[in-house]
């Protein structure tokens, strides 16, 4: 019994340290950018040891892969929540409020998030967990909307519900990259709000209006 009882404790205290040196390196590398932060400052940031980095992961990749992982789940798992909030009928701009709280105001996530892509273009194993993730998003995009069938239309010009779902995150991926440059959270959520419900109805709801540069 003594046995296993220290063996839950080391195994809680290094799932702790994984989880903390995690946290860590989400605000290191929203702050520096990846490629700019070296294992001590992901160390110092968490407060631990070498040591402690190395007995949780490999490298700074192998970090910065599974903390993109992790948040990349999180984030895929918070619009499937949003989305399955309403009955058979969609209410389109509930929806999108929904869907838009969840999607823009981390301003952190998508710099860490750009990060990613430009070092996923380079690397095609890398590549294949951001198709992954993105396929996610939209799966559970498409998957409200099918439930939606003959309830909500959709505009006929997106063709069927998994063009509706690339329309979805084509958008969003537009307004977060003008998001990075401005930093206007406030505007880039009222703005997805617009569009995507200018795309998911025939426009006509002019509940949430923006304008945009």
């Amino acid at each position: 019994m003594a046995v296993e009882e220290t063996t839950r404790r080391v195994t809680k205290r290094r799932v702790r340290t994984r989880a903390n040196l995690l946290d860590a390196a989400f605000e290191v590398f929203a702050a520096k950018g990846f490629g700019r932060v070296s294992i001590e400052e992901v160390c110092d940031a968490a407060g631990y040891s070498r040591g402690a980095f190395y007995s949780n992961f490999d490298s700074l990749d192998e970090l910065f892969f599974a903390l993109y992982q992790q948040r990349a789940e999180l984030i895929a798992e918070q619009v499937s929540g949003a989305l399955a909030l309403d009955g058979p009928d969609l209410d389109v701009p509930a929806a999108v409020d929904r869907v838009t709280d969840v999607l823009v105001l981390d301003r952190d996530w998508l710099l860490v998030k750009t990060d990613f892509l430009v070092h996923a273009a380079r690397e095609p194993a890398v590549a294949q967990t951001l198709l992954e993730h993105r396929a996610r998003l939209r799966g559970a995009i498409a998957e409200r909307l099918a439930r939606a069938r003959g309830h909500t239309a959709l505009p006929a010009v997106l063709g069927d519900i998994d063009g509706a779902a690339h329309a979805v995150v084509a958008a969003y991926d537009g307004v977060t990259t003008q998001l990075l440059l401005d930093k206007d959270v406030e505007h880039a959520r009222a703005w997805l709000k617009q569009l995507l419900t200018a795309l998911l109805t025939d426009g006509s709801d002019t509940t949430h209006s923006a304008t945009t540069e």
